[in-house]
């Protein structure tokens, strides 16, 4: 393909059957074209730009730069070619520029929102000198740099209702989790680097290997029925619902109404941590219990709501859980994840394949095996005791 960004070989070039133009790739989708003139004086020049949504390349003349010269020429064609593509990729709207890393995670944020991702942006970003750095100068040192204040600040613990904040050391699991979101906003806009170099700004942000401990509080059926029993009138119906699903407590308080259809006894979750809404068809004796939530709300309501008719929320549902805890004689450190822990050990108890079991709870089989593996490791053992003749 020809170089147009060379004089000498621009110079040569013939005019073409049908005055199609000489064209060369830019990147992917993109060209840029030139057509000589037939008079010798100042070619014309083109863009083509493939459209995902015709499955066509349509092209846009650029006119000849009658006012450059020299290799002025071609830095402003491509220049030109490359921006008319931007638009055309994106539908007929200019992308937003991004020019440091706090607009690459606004921009992802606008992709993909969510209250996990918002949060850490604007505790470990936004308000760091990371926000300021521009990404074509983005490097390694710089996220390093970052991963060690991230490191060195404390993790909050909790907020008495005196309004004291008790904080602990951030463990690796936590800092494998709050690097992941600005991992995934730089990924969006950047390339890897090449490895062990100051480009490979991916490699400051690999997570710690081995730093999820398995979840080992549980509470059987009579200790989440004394729990439930304990909450007060309040928080009771969303505390037996975390007894009742296998979902995180933060898909429970973002379900809406809408979300549950009384018919086919189906629940659409539709925000949560997995990312893509799914379906789960639940029991009659829980279809009763939701759709008593969901009587005399509107569509677009929460299906378990506060007095004031907010969606419950971590900071909402803390302390109710904390002081049903302590009313009902149960482990200092239960939380409303060792409910969702303690239904999933109990469906993957009850031999429930585990491909089920991550498609009801929202995650990957990689994770179920990874936290639940040594019960069906442990239920196996004790068939084969069974086969002993």
């Amino acid at each position: 393909m020809t170089d147009l960004s060379k004089i000498t070989e621009r110079d040569k070039l013939k005019t073409r059957k049908g005055d199609e133009p000489h064209w060369q790739r830019l990147r992917f989708g993109c060209y840029l074209g030139y057509r000589p003139s037939k008079r010798g004086g100042k070619g014309t020049w083109f863009a083509r730009a493939y459209d995902a949504d015709t499955g066509k390349y349509p092209r846009k003349a650029l006119g000849d730069y009658g006012a450059l010269a020299g290799h002025d020429v071609f830095r402003q064609a491509k220049s030109d070619a490359e921006n008319w593509a931007d638009t055309v990729e994106s539908g007929g709207v200019l992308p937003v520029k991004l020019d440091t890393v706090a607009d690459a995670c606004e921009a992802y944020l606008e992709h993909k929102p969510g209250s996990i991702a918002e949060g850490v942006f604007r505790r470990h970003v936004y308000s760091d000198p990371i926000a300021k750095v521009k990404l074509d100068k983005l490097r390694r040192h710089h996220l390093r740099e970052w991963r060690k204040r991230l490191e060195e600040s404390p993790a909050l613990l909790s907020r008495n209702k005196g309004g004291e904040m008790r904080t602990k050391e951030r463990s690796k699991s936590t800092i494998n989790r709050d690097m992941v979101p600005l991992r995934a906003a730089l990924a969006q806009v950047l390339v890897p680097g090449s490895p062990n170099t100051d480009a490979a700004w991916q490699e400051a942000l690999k997570p710690y290997k081995g730093a999820h401990k398995r979840r080992d509080l549980y509470l059987d059926h009579a200790e989440r029925k004394r729990l439930v029993e304990a909450t007060d009138a309040e928080a009771a119906p969303f505390v037996r619902a975390l007894c009742l699903l296998p979902l995180r407590p933060g898909a429970v308080a973002n379900l809406l109404v809408a979300d549950f259809d009384k018919r086919t006894r189906t629940l659409t979750i539709g925000k949560d941590k997995h990312g893509r809404p799914r379906q789960i068809t639940v029991p009659e004796t829980a279809a009763e219990f939701l759709g008593s939530q969901a009587k005399d709300k509107l569509p677009a309501a929460p299906l378990f709501s506060r007095r004031d008719g907010r969606a419950w929320n971590k900071d909402a549902w803390k302390h109710p859980i904390k002081d049903a805890v302590s009313a009902a004689k149960l482990a200092s450190g239960v939380s409303a994840y060792t409910l969702r822990h303690s239904v999933i050990t109990d469906l993957i108890r009850d031999s429930l394949p585990a491909l089920t079991v991550a498609q009801l709870s929202g995650t990957s089989v990689v994770m179920i095996e990874r936290h639940y593996g040594h019960l069906v490791r442990d239920d196996a053992e004790q068939a084969l005791a069974r086969l002993t003749l």
